[in-house]
C-alpha cells in the first residue's frame, strides 16, 4: 500500500504544472443550488425517471473550467438529500461512450469521467473527491489541504464507505461503430462517510456545503477497434477538456473557495438561497492570499503591507474592508473584521481561514 501511495504522489506532482495552477482571476462568482429534501425512496440504478428526480431542478449546463468557451457536449446535474444520503444525478451527453479502467482507486480521469468535490465546512481544508467512469469504477480520495501548498496532502487509502452508484448507458459501451446519446450516473453518498467523529451531527439540514462537479473528456483515437486517448505527432496525449458546474477561472479544481454553494433545504416546497455576505469577505481574503503567494514568488519574502498586495480599496456592498497583515517567523496572517457580522476572519499562509 505504501508503494502504491508513493506512486500516486509522483503522478500528482507530475501533473502539478498544468492541473494545479494558481488562479489569478478574482471575479469568480460561485454557482448556487438548493437541494430539496426527498421523502420518497430513491433506487440507485442510473435511471433518471425515478419520481423523486422529477421534483428536482437541473443545474445550469456545465461550462469550460477556465474560460467562456461552450463545451462540446452537454452535462447537467440534479441533487436531493434525506437524513441518510446526498443524492446526485448526472446526465452526460457523449456520442462515444467508452471506458477501460476497472480497478477501484486507479487514476480514473485517464478515462472520460465524472467528478464530485465536497468541502463540508467551507474552510478549503479536509475535503473529498470522487471520480467515476462509464464502467462505474470509482476513485475516492481525502485531501487534507489543496495541492497548491506543495506538500503531501492526498490520502488515497480513504474509502467512501457506503457509496452507492450506478451507470445507465444510452447507447453501447466501447463500440466505435455506432453513435451514442451518453450516460447517466446516479449516486447516493452517505453523510456518515463525512463524519469527523462518532458524535458528529453532520447532516447539513438548512445549511450549505461547498460542492463542485467536473467532467473530464478526452479526444480519442480508435486503434484495433478500441478507444484510446488521442496522441499528438510526438506521441504525447492531447490535453483533456475540463467542463465544470461552477467555473474556476483556471485549469485547477483544487481551489475550494471557488466551488459552488449547495444549500440543503428542509422546507416543503420551493426554497431560495443567497450567498452570505461573510462568504464574500472570505473571497477577498483569498484574493489577498493569492497576491501574497505571487509576491513571494517574485521577491522571495512575504509582503509586509497590504499596500504591497493591492492598490485598490476593498469593499463589499459599499462597505469598506480593512484587512490587517501581520508577519511572523513562519509566515503571515491576514485578518479582517466583517462589517456584516462583526466576526473576524483570519487567513494563514497555508490558505486556511479561521473564524474568531
Amino acid at each position: 500500500m505504501r508503494l502504491k501511495f508513493q506512486w500516486l504522489t509522483v503522478v500528482l506532482v507530475s501533473l502539478s504544472a498544468a492541473g494545479f495552477a494558481q488562479s489569478k482571476k478574482n471575479t469568480i462568482i460561485p454557482k448556487t443550488y438548493v437541494a430539496a429534501k426527498t421523502t420518497s425512496p430513491i433506487t440507485i440504478d442510473g435511471d433518471e425517471s425515478d419520481a423523486s428526480w422529477s421534483r428536482a431542478e437541473w443545474t445550469d449546463l456545465f461550462e469550460d473550467i477556465e474560460n467562456d468557451v461552450k463545451p462540446k457536449y452537454a452535462t447537467k446535474v440534479k441533487m436531493l438529500w434525506d437524513e441518510t444520503n446526498f443524492y446526485i444525478l448526472a446526465k452526460i451527453d457523449e456520442p462515444h461512450v467508452w471506458a477501460n479502467l476497472k480497478q477501484r482507486d486507479t487514476i480514473i480521469f485517464y478515462n472520460n469521467d465524472f467528478e464530485v468535490f465536497i468541502d463540508p465546512d467551507s474552510d478549503t481544508f479536509n475535503y473529498y473527491e470522487l471520480e467515476i467512469n462509464a464502467l462505474n469504477t470509482a476513485w475516492d480520495l481525502f485531501l487534507s489541504k489543496p495541492y497548491r501548498e506543495n506538500d503531501l496532502v492526498v490520502l488515497n487509502d480513504w474509502n467512501l464507505t457506503g457509496l452507492k452508484s450506478a451507470v445507465k448507458i444510452h447507447g453501447t459501451l466501447n463500440n466505435p461503430n455506432d453513435v451514442d446519446q451518453g450516460w447517466v450516473l446516479e449516486m447516493a453518498i452517505p453523510w456518515a462517510a463525512y463524519k469527523t467523529s462518532y458524535f458528529d451531527q453532520n447532516v447539513p439540514a438548512d445549511k450549505f456545503w461547498r460542492v463542485n462537479f467536473s467532467r473530464v473528456n478526452w479526444q480519442h483515437s480508435i486503434i484495433d477497434g478500441k478507444y484510446e486517448r488521442k496522441k499528438d505527432a510526438d506521441g504525447k496525449f492531447l490535453p483533456e477538456y475540463n467542463w465544470v458546474w461552477s467555473p474556476m477561472g483556471v485549469i485547477n479544481m483544487h481551489e475550494p473557495e471557488k466551488w459552488g454553494y449547495v444549500y440543503f433545504s428542509s422546507k416543503e416546497g420551493k426554497d431560495t438561497f443567497t450567498i452570505p455576505q461573510d462568504e464574500k469577505v472570505k473571497w477577498e481574503l483569498y484574493n489577498l492570499y493569492r497576491a501574497q503567494k505571487e509576491y513571494f514568488q517574485k521577491n522571495k519574502i512575504w509582503a509586509k503591507s497590504i499596500a504591497n498586495l493591492t492598490k485598490e480599496v476593498i469593499s463589499i456592498e459599499n462597505k469598506i474592508l480593512k484587512p490587517i497583515l501581520e508577519n511572523h517567523s513562519s509566515g503571515y496572517n491576514i485578518s479582517v473584521k466583517s462589517p456584516f457580522s462583526n466576526e473576524t476572519f483570519i487567513i494563514r499562509q497555508d490558505g486556511k481561514i479561521i473564524t474568531k
